[in-house]
């Protein structure tokens, strides 16, 4: 059963005992109450457990789930059925909040109940420093193309269950991306806040690296194209291609010519 005005923040943990602490001192030091954090340790051979463990004693706040490793779609969605908020925040356990980010995030959402989702401006930093994160502006014909809300973003927890949580069978990458595009496909408005209030660490072993190989890409459009015909067809006037923001242009081309 939910809690009313109760933010849930999801922090999937693989590997990232290293940046914990700062990620959920960074969501402590929120404006906003009440809150609970869901640390959900998705299989780590580093200290994420123990750490994690120590977290929750100290910090009445947390909550402590561990399961065997089964990634990161999977972790989210075990952080998404346990929690007691309505409104939810994945974030990643090495990335960090602004203080007011979630309090902005959810006077938008009690506001606006055709807004489904609310995010905010970024930076990407490491130990040599930060930089903007140009994120696209958003629109669906633009999400066909390419993602440009990370997922670290606010959202109610009965939509998240509406359309099933994460992909757990989506293995090369970008999860959040299909995520949104199956949450907004059928309606329902996005706001940007116009400040910024996540922090995206780059790191050596971050899985974006991991999954930004051509073979992924491959993966991943195929994948989408199965799973969303119908959303690409209504944006891009035919399937996703590999020169992503070409799509449309070549569909069209092919469907003048007679061969779409």
């Amino acid at each position: 059963m939910s809690k009313k005005g109760m933010v849930s923040v999801v922090i999937p943990c693989y590997n990232q005992g290293k940046y914990l602490i700062e990620t959920v001192q960074s969501v402590l030091a929120s404006s906003y109450r009440p809150l609970e954090m869901l640390i959900v340790n998705d299989g780590s051979t580093d200290n994420s457990l123990e750490i994690a463990l120590g977290l929750e004693k100290e910090h009445p706040e947390v909550r402590v789930i561990n399961q065997a490793n089964a990634g990161v779609a999977k972790a989210r969605n075990t952080g998404i059925q346990a929690a007691e908020g309505e409104i939810l925040l994945p974030l990643d356990g090495d990335d960090k909040i602004a203080a007011d980010y979630i309090e902005r995030g959810v006077a938008v959402l009690n506001q606006q109940p055709m807004v489904k989702v609310v995010y905010c401006k970024a930076v990407k930093f490491s130990e040599a420093g930060q930089r903007p994160w140009k994120l696209k502006p958003f629109s669906l014909r633009a999400l066909a193309r390419d993602n440009m809300i990370f997922v670290a973003a606010l959202f109610r927890k009965a939509d998240a269950l509406a359309v099933g949580g994460f992909s757990e069978d989506m293995h090369m990458g970008r999860e959040d991306w299909e995520f949104w595009i199956k949450m907004l496909k059928n309606g329902g408005q996005v706001v940007q806040l116009p400040f910024v209030g996540f922090y995206y660490r780059l790191s050596p072993g971050s899985k974006r690296k991991k999954t930004g190989t051509n073979q992924k890409k491959r993966e991943r459009i195929a994948y989408l194209n199965k799973k969303h015909a119908a959303f690409f067809q209504q944006e891009l006037n035919g399937p996703l291609r590999i020169q992503r923001s070409w799509s449309r242009r070549y569909n069209t081309l092919l469907k003048w010519i007679g061969r779409g």
